[in-house]
């Protein structure tokens, strides 16, 4: 059988936007702990570092709908452009803050700033592949694939920052974070081809996507992967040094991202007859099981696989929310419909860091673990319970089919 990861890909003018959208994201994975690393090592806090961090993302994740729908009132460019030159100024503002010390209300202004101007590239492009292959049956095997490149962004954009931070320039990651986001996101916009048209009207005047009352059950289920993501991120390193391994917190980090990557190639080349809505209920039972060994491990060997697998019901939930999101919604509220989950992920990535930080200081890195068992958990039975709301009539699906 053909690969339809390649099929996809040959869909006309879509590998320079892959190619684009890959290098516009990387900094997504890199300015955070970018921050952190830079501010610690001027500091020597990596407690200053984590609020300033976990500053960002909160204005990463309150700003994304805002951007979402201004591009699906105006068109992609148009709001990506002026965003970019926000996040470039307010980056320097931030480097240079920390390097001359200049007072902390600016240091986190210009960090929140940042934050909420990081160019939204990545659910950018899934309305891009919305708009190209609307009625194909190549679409969800696209959204597959964009989760597939989320999490290769999350295993190459770690190791990356932390190599050119720690062995160069303390200022060296975020300064290549920056420059990738600015490089990518100007050849990003450069595709116009793929652009689809902005909603104008329709778009501003209507109903936020939010009031779509399946999406507020997706939101419940962004905040509890990015709750999950952000307790790992954070328990797995402090895990690692509590066993005098701190430099295999790496391994393990990457090692979710490469489980949760696997399981989404080959979630995107199934065929699948199961409706979307239980997908996402047995995606969320299995994160919610597999998350239970790691409170349990005392091995930094035995965790890489325990993590490995861990990893692999990740991509499978965030892929049925996305694919889920974009059948119910209203086709002019696509982006704002995405970056909702993209908001709800960096909300709950900031709060899981927060209480598995807390945790590990006073009970270890292993009671931390059970933040994201929790947190698996309870979306599991949202998702039960209000089956009904992502339900997707019948004739949602087959007006993209008569389309095709």
């Amino acid at each position: 059988m053909p690969n339809p990861y390649l099929q996809v890909l040959r869909t006309p003018h879509a590998l320079p936007m892959v190619l684009a959208a890959f290098v516009g994201r990387l900094p997504l994975s890199m300015v955070g702990l970018g921050s952190v690393l830079l501010i610690a090592s001027e500091t020597g806090s990596y407690g200053l570092g984590g609020a300033v961090a976990a500053v960002g993302a909160v204005t990463t994740a309150i700003a994304g709908p805002l951007l979402g729908r201004w591009a699906d009132t105006h068109g992609q460019r148009r709001v990506l452009l002026p965003v970019l030159l926000v996040f470039v100024a307010s980056g320097l503002v931030f480097l240079f803050s920390v390097r001359e010390a200049w007072p902390l209300w600016i240091v986190f202004a210009s960090a929140g700033l940042a934050g909420a101007c990081i160019p939204p590239v990545s659910s950018m492009i899934r309305v891009r592949w919305t708009y190209l292959l609307r009625g194909s049956h190549r679409l969800p095997t696209a959204l597959a694939f964009e989760s597939v490149v989320d999490e290769f962004v999350f295993i190459v954009g770690p190791v990356l920052v932390t190599f050119l931070s720690t062995t160069g320039h303390a200022t060296s990651g975020v300064v290549t974070a920056f420059t990738l986001a600015t490089v990518g996101s100007l050849l990003f916009a450069a595709q116009r081809r793929t652009e689809p048209e902005p909603h104008g009207h329709a778009s501003r005047q209507g109903p936020s996507a939010i009031r779509t009352t399946g999406l507020r059950v997706l939101f419940v289920v962004g905040a509890a992967v990015g709750a999950i993501l952000g307790t790992l991120e954070i328990a797995l390193v402090a895990f690692a040094d509590e066993l005098g391994h701190k430099s295999l917190a790496g391994v393990l980090i990457a090692g979710l991202a490469l489980g949760s990557m696997a399981s989404g190639i080959g979630w995107g080349i199934v065929h699948w007859r199961v409706p979307l809505r239980l997908r996402l209920a047995v995606a969320l039972v299995v994160l919610t099981v597999l998350t239970v060994p790691l409170l349990l491990v005392r091995d930094i060997w035995l965790m890489v696989p325990f993590v490995i697998v861990a990893g692999i019901a990740v991509s499978p939930s965030l892929i049925s929310s996305f694919t889920l999101a974009e059948l119910l919604v209203p086709r002019a509220a696509v982006t704002e419909a995405f970056t909702w989950i993209g908001t709800a992920l960096g909300l709950g990535v900031a709060l899981g860091a927060s209480v598995a930080g807390k945790l590990v200081d006073v009970h270890g890195a292993n009671t931390a673990f059970l933040v994201a068992t929790v947190a698996a958990g309870i979306a599991a039975v949202v998702v039960a319970c209000f089956q009904r709301l992502l339900h997707v009539p019948a004739e949602h699906v087959a007006e993209p089919a008569l389309a095709g």
